[in-house]
């Protein structure tokens, strides 16, 4: 009776298989990271990273090259990304003696991908990312905790980024044009 209990299950495992890849081939699913990824990269590099304000956008800045144009940017730029960033800190664990000893600081960017001549709009977007830190009773400790928090913010929103403007660019075959 156990020989045909597995063979039923090893039966319905590869039907579910079967029919699952069908589905996702159904789908249009394509992976990110494919022969398609290098149209895809080539493009990122044709968008040129505008200045973002303050302390927090200089370091977006500087992950958003890394992430997009490890190579660096190509010669003809017919792109623009332009990046704001907003910054909020909340606190959040305060204590009887109203001494402060977390906080949340949230950083929320929008972006949009425009073509230089005529300043169209191509693609648009936003993310958010919020970590906690702790609030130490050593003011140094305390500011390079929120600085770590700020870069890692900024990491992961690059990424984010580039995450979102990369499916674009496979969904519109590899060169920014308009949705």
């Amino acid at each position: 009776m156990s020989f045909i209990s597995a063979l039923r299950r090893q039966n319905l495992t590869g039907a579910l298989i079967v029919v699952l890849a069908a589905t996702i081939a159904g789908c249009g699913f394509q992976p990110m990271h494919g022969q398609r990824s290098n149209a895809s990269a080539a493009a990122l590099a044709t968008i040129d990273i505008g200045l973002i304000a303050d302390r927090t956008g200089q370091i977006l800045r500087n992950e958003l090259l890394q992430v997009m144009q490890p190579q660096g940017p190509a010669r003809q730029q017919p792109y623009l990304l332009t990046v704001t960033l907003t910054e909020s800190l909340q606190n959040l664990a305060i204590k009887r003696n109203e001494d402060v000893t977390r906080a949340n600081l949230t950083l929320v960017v929008s972006f949009v991908v425009s073509r230089r001549s005529d300043g169209l709009r191509l693609h648009s977007g936003g993310a958010q990312w919020v970590n906690t830190y702790n609030i130490l009773t050593s003011d140094f400790a305390t500011l390079s905790a929120r600085e770590n928090a700020r870069k890692r913010g900024a990491q992961q929103l690059a990424l984010e980024i580039r995450e979102r403007i990369s499916v674009w660019l496979v969904q519109t075959g590899g060169a920014p044009r308009r949705r």
